[in-house]
């Protein structure tokens, strides 16, 4: 017989925005606000379980297509929401960008059907296993198996970075500008002083590869005992890659995703030697066989918002561990509500697992009551019910209204960047 205090009456999607730093990459630089979206599932029993995802207009008319459908369903049958993805979510009921097979980001691999499916699930997958938490008593990550680990390691998260948005009615942070290996390093201090991160990752694609080298050395060199990571986003050529994969070998932990492309990843593999992880070219589980065969990867860097949620993560965990592939997370700008959902799935997840990448440090607002620390550069898990956190609800209102008053809709980094050079374009891959 179904718990009837389990049956959800209501579903509310909330979209906001909150204030991100002048962070630079390979597209340009964020814009001073991001979009995010969060979710609430609400049962008949008065239990109310949170999501958080992606913000983007393309993303919320998908969002509340799906959450429409939800009402009456039980929190406990999450495994449901595929297939009421697979009713709702079909091509001309969803901006066609979403499905079109083309890129759908930089960072996230090609727009698909089954992508879009797997992200509007992870929302509302974690909102279900909050609220079914909640409700029976249980953190999320026994919902999943139980934790095999009681804290997760994050890595300080670097970015070359200006001082302050070239626009008016921005905020500006105290972290200044880093755009040469000094202040690369200097923002690394700081991180670690702060929060005690024992992983370093540096976003890279920004500059000539000879400078970001540079900044790497620099940051082995002021923290010899912690591993040290580069990300270009896929802008070098095998060529290039090649290279720097020579120059860096045996100072870096691994290179992130220095080249496009499987194909291109086995290249600089084979000729190096070295480690290679990636978020870009293995972003669905189709995707790891031809991985695996080439050798391309050695890392994989999963995400729940665009893997399909918790469990999705878990079952990658495990592919991961038979195939002898290391597992991570990848990062993208959050707030405490994802951060808790990655700290319970990382909490669960078999076999081993490097440092989990995070953005949250460099989002000075959030939308619950007692944010999340770092500890020793770890957080550590909650064995509270559900998630663990309590939405602060003025602090959502607050941001809800800065989304009602801006026409900030989605995120773009390029033309956040003409809005300081007006000839900038987008580079073309490989740039270098």
């Amino acid at each position: 017989m179904r718990d009837r205090s389990l049956l959800i009456t209501d579903v509310r999607i909330t979209p906001i925005l909150i204030e991100d730093a002048p962070l630079l990459n390979l597209q340009g630089v964020h814009q001073p606000w991001a979009t995010r979206a969060i979710i609430e599932v609400e049962t008949f029993g008065g239990t109310v379980g949170v999501g958080e995802t992606y913000g983007d207009t393309e993303h919320l008319e998908a969002l509340g297509l799906f959450g429409a459908e939800l009402v009456g369903m039980s929190v406990a049958s999450s495994n449901l929401l595929w297939k009421v993805a697979e009713r709702v979510l079909k091509p001309g009921a969803v901006a066609s960008s979403l499905t079109d097979g083309k890129p759908s980001s930089w960072v996230t691999g090609v727009a698909s059907l089954r992508k879009l499916h797997a992200i509007c699930v992870s929302a509302f997958e974690v909102a279900y296993l909050d609220a079914l938490g909640r409700s029976l008593g249980l953190p999320v990550h026994e919902l999943l198996g139980g934790k095999v680990r009681d804290r997760v390691d994050y890595a300080a998260y670097l970015f070359y970075k200006w001082e302050k948005h070239p626009v008016s009615g921005a905020t500006v942070d105290d972290w200044g500008a880093a755009l040469d290996p000094a202040g690369v390093v200097a923002q690394a201090r700081r991180f670690i002083d702060r929060y005690g991160f024992k992983s370093i990752k540096l976003k890279g694609g920004v500059f000539e590869p000879a400078q970001e080298i540079a900044a790497i050395r620099a940051l082995k060199e002021e923290f010899p005992e912690l591993p040290v990571r580069l990300d270009p986003n896929g802008i070098w050529s095998p060529e290039t890659a090649t290279a720097v994969a020579r120059e860096l070998s045996g100072v870096v932990e691994y290179l992130e995703d220095p080249t496009s492309g499987q194909e291109n990843m086995s290249v600089v593999r084979k000729a190096t030697g070295i480690d290679l992880a990636t978020n870009m070219c293995v972003t669905t589980t189709d995707e790891i066989r031809s991985a695996a065969e080439l050798d391309a990867v050695q890392v994989i860097l999963c995400d729940h918002h665009f893997w399909g949620g918790l469990r999705a993560t878990h079952q990658l965990a495990g592919i991961c561990e038979a195939l002898g592939l290391g597992l991570s997370m990848h990062s993208n700008t959050h707030l405490g509500i994802s951060l808790a959902a990655m700290t319970h799935a990382a909490a669960a997840a078999p076999g081993d697992l490097y440092a989990c990448d995070t953005h949250r440090p460099w989002q000075p607002e959030d939308v619950i009551e007692s944010p999340l620390e770092f500890v020793d550069g770890a957080v550590v898990v909650s064995d509270e019910p559900g998630l663990g956190v309590e939405l602060d609800h003025a602090a959502l209102a607050l941001l809800h209204k800065r989304w009602q008053n801006s026409d900030v809709r989605r995120r773009d980094d390029v033309a956040a960047m003409q809005a300081a050079d007006p000839s900038w374009v987008k580079p073309a891959f490989p740039r270098w």
